[in-house]
């Protein structure tokens, strides 16, 4: 039996996407609802799941452990209500919760949005155990308690599903503004950091956030604390801190950050994970004009996750770099048709298109390229650009 447990809070816009994705899959939805004001109850009703009321404890640990505590399945799916399971994955983790010594399968979980790591690991399928309990203020997990129980009972495994399983929209920017989510992080973050100084998992998240906000020399200090404190059993955590710390040493010390991109992609972790190491060190040895190497891991992110337009935008500039005119030109039309708003790649791919000789093309994209910018409120680059296309080709033919 497998149990769909969930804590919600005003996601009346969001739940039944979440819910219909496991009907059939799951045999119950047990919701526990922390204070909403909208509809989410009522939905989740609606949709056939058990629903129970809790206090905001001011910690998500609390409160998922009180959902998982009314559960009946022998297993246990977590979901928030800005997630949905992909139906690809309902076979794999089937044959997976199968597996007799199986404890907790991780998930692949696709980031809508996300241009740095479209694709994370998450903890969120597990077998329902009384030793497995959620931990910590910020991103609450089960993986402390799981550890602790692999110590006393090894027999148990951690398997992991190669599909894709989640799809997860909550992280876009758009959202996070609305909701005020990201102050509320932040918020447990520093939290986490003053109950556990110097942990790797919340030094990597809040390094992170400092660097990404441009407190740059806060964020190195925790990246680096938590590097030295991470251990060889969290690969998730030290790539997680590889990564942020060659993020924020790239535009000084290339060197060292191009070291610690390839640090992080020596790390025993599945190869969607490590997408933004790949794609940011590609970035990086295009401008230092190694472009063999740099087109050979920018092909590898786009065969593993060809729905990313900035892995296609950089193939088509590494591409073109190495006198591939062609290849350029095919890989700038993906980008764009997977992100037709992208004004960088219409006008590089006029630019190509002018050096193939095509100058009917080449026109049509110099227009949509100052089209495009316009509407996006650049006056200013717009004007620009027509100057300079105008000088190469007569854009009121």
């Amino acid at each position: 039996m497998l149990s769909l447990s969930m804590i919600v809070r005003n996601e009346a816009e969001r739940l039944e996407r979440c819910l219909h994705s496991v009907a059939g899959f799951v045999d119950e939805m047990v919701v526990v609802d922390t204070g909403s004001d909208d509809g989410t109850a009522a939905i989740a009703a609606s949709c056939g799941a058990s629903v129970h009321h809790l206090e905001w404890p001011g910690d998500f640990a609390p409160a998922r452990n009180h959902a998982l505590d009314l559960v009946r399945g022998d297993w246990v799916l977590v979901l928030d209500g800005d997630e949905w399971l992909r139906p690809e994955a309902r076979s794999p983790l089937r044959a997976l919760m199968e597996q007799p010594q199986a404890l907790l399968i991780n998930l692949l979980r696709q980031e809508v949005g996300a241009a740095q790591s479209p694709f994370s690991s998450v903890s969120r399928l597990f077998r329902r155990h009384a030793a497995i309990r959620w931990s910590r203020r910020y991103h609450a997990m089960v993986d402390d308690s799981v550890a602790t129980l692999l110590e006393q009972e090894p027999h148990w495994q951690v398997l992991a599903c190669g599909e894709p399983a989640l799809v997860h929209e909550g992280y876009r920017p758009e959202l996070l503004a609305a909701s005020g989510k990201a102050a509320r992080l932040r918020q447990a973050m520093e939290a986490e950091l003053a109950a556990r100084p110097g942990d790797p998992y919340a030094c990597a998240k809040l390094g992170a956030l400092e660097v990404s906000e441009g407190q740059r020399a806060r964020g190195i200090a925790l990246l680096e604390e938590g590097l030295a404190r991470v251990g060889a059993g969290s690969p998730a955590e030290h790539y997680e801190l590889l990564l942020h710390l060659a993020i924020a040493r790239s535009p000084g010390e290339p060197a060292t950050a191009a070291a610690l991109y390839r640090q992080a992609l020596e790390l025993p972790l599945e190869e969607r994970v490590t997408l933004g190491a790949r794609l940011n060190l590609g970035a990086l040895l295009l401008r230092q004009g190694a472009l063999e190497e740099a087109a050979a891991l920018t092909a590898a992110v786009t065969r593993l996750c060809p729905e990313l337009p900035l892995a296609w935008f950089n193939l088509g500039l590494i591409e073109r770099q190495r006198g591939r005119l062609l290849e350029a030109i095919a890989a700038y039309r993906q980008a764009l048709a997977l992100a037709p708003q992208q004004a960088d790649a219409q006008r590089n791919l006029a630019a190509a298109l002018l050096l193939a000789g095509d100058i009917p093309g080449a026109r049509d994209g110099f227009r949509r390229a100052i089209a495009l910018l316009e509407h996006q409120g650049q006056a200013q680059q717009a004007l620009a650009l027509a100057q300079q296309a105008g000088a190469l080709v007569r854009l009121d033919a």
